[in-house]
């Protein structure tokens, strides 16, 4: 793009998402917002919060969940964080729900409403840069520079920046910067991120069905689908754990709370060992005639892929969760890996016997 084009692409982009805008829960459509209608904070920094490192696909039941469960931040603030993190087991990054219950208390003791600035709103606890900016720009129509993934590429493009990521993120930003409008700014931000997420794909741009294909530098060099250039990650390395899964006669099941600091923090599991960079010792939780399933789990998480070995027992003791109150549902995506497979190797000893499989 051309210095001086950022109006002019900033109008092409508004008129573009004013017909073409996504279709979100959490959303004020921009028909609804030129009569007035005002976005609903605490729809839009838990939106956000939700959509991070996770699509809008996986993300569209959370929230109807979470908004009918909790309708306003105080109803959020005043949960048992039990039951908030078990409706978020399969959202991932559980560190966010808990960063989710600490901000919405601070703003309840605050009087309930949150700030209107980004910098306010950086005051908070778990609100970040890119957060703080969207809720400020959405929510609040504060000219806020909102860059995500999606925004970073539609930029890259648009200048045919070709500085591999993560190095191009400071140029990215000064450039969305220049193309942020002081009016209507929140459908600015969300009108660039649809761009991304429909037509500026990371893959076989949709470059005939751009708004903003006459300004972009790199269509015009025939490049659009290279860039952004990412630096090779480094190979993720593989640890490896224990879990064990013990069921007691009338269909309880040993389960633990994990430490509140840490991965998984606050959530639910099954006992086992740390997970480590080679095979952990035996740790079972009590003693019991404990049979190792012949299959594992495997799990890949941000930095680091998991093999985990399973046990599993029937036996008696103390601290089991009845039956009745046990919900797969409410485990993180590993663990109700583990219990599948659990699940299936215990079944021989209950009268059925599906082969167990790898997870």
């Amino acid at each position: 793009m051309r210095d001086g084009n950022e109006a002019a692409a900033g109008a092409a982009l508004l008129s573009w998402y004013d017909r073409q805008a996504r279709v979100m829960p959490w959303r004020v459509g921009p028909a609804d917002r030129a009569a007035g209608v005002r976005p609903d904070p605490y729809h839009v920094w838990l939106s956000e919060v939700m959509l991070q490192q996770t699509t809008v696909a996986a993300v569209r039941d959370y929230f109807r969940r979470f908004t009918a469960r909790w309708p306003g931040v105080a109803d959020l603030a005043a949960a048992e964080d039990g039951a908030v993190m078990a409706e978020w087991a399969g959202l991932g990054y559980y560190a966010r729900a808990r960063n989710l219950l600490k901000c919405a208390r601070a703003v309840a003791t605050a009087g309930g409403r949150f700030p209107e600035t980004a910098e306010g709103l950086r005051a908070l606890p778990g609100i970040g840069p890119y957060t703080a900016a969207a809720v400020a720009a959405i929510a609040f129509d504060e000219p806020a520079v909102v860059v995500d993934g999606n925004v970073e590429r539609v930029v890259a493009r648009l200048w045919a920046v070709e500085t591999p990521m993560p190095a191009a993120k400071p140029a990215l930003i000064e450039r969305a910067g220049r193309l942020t409008p002081r009016r209507r700014p929140g459908d600015h931000a969300q009108a660039m991120m649809d761009l991304g997420a429909t037509i500026c794909t990371p893959r076989n741009p949709a470059c005939a069905l751009c708004p903003v294909s006459d300004f972009c530098a790199a269509k015009a060099r025939g490049i659009a689908a290279e860039l952004p250039r990412k630096t090779p990650k480094p190979e993720k390395p593989t640890r490896f754990g224990l879990a064990y899964v013990a069921f007691a006669p009338d269909g309880g099941v040993l389960l633990e709370r994990r430490p509140d600091k840490g991965l998984l923090g606050g959530m639910l599991g099954f006992p086992g060992s740390d997970w480590a960079e080679t095979a952990p010792a035996p740790c079972p939780p009590l003693a019991a005639d404990w049979t190792p399933l012949s299959h594992e789990v495997r799990h890949t998480f941000t930095h680091f892929h998991l093999r985990l070995r399973v046990f599993v027992a029937q036996t008696e003791g103390e601290g089991f969760t009845p039956k009745s109150e046990f919900s797969p549902a409410a485990l993180p995506t590993v663990m109700r890996k583990v219990w599948d497979l659990a699940e299936a190797g215990a079944l021989p000893r209950r009268g059925d016997a599906p082969a167990p499989r790898d997870i």
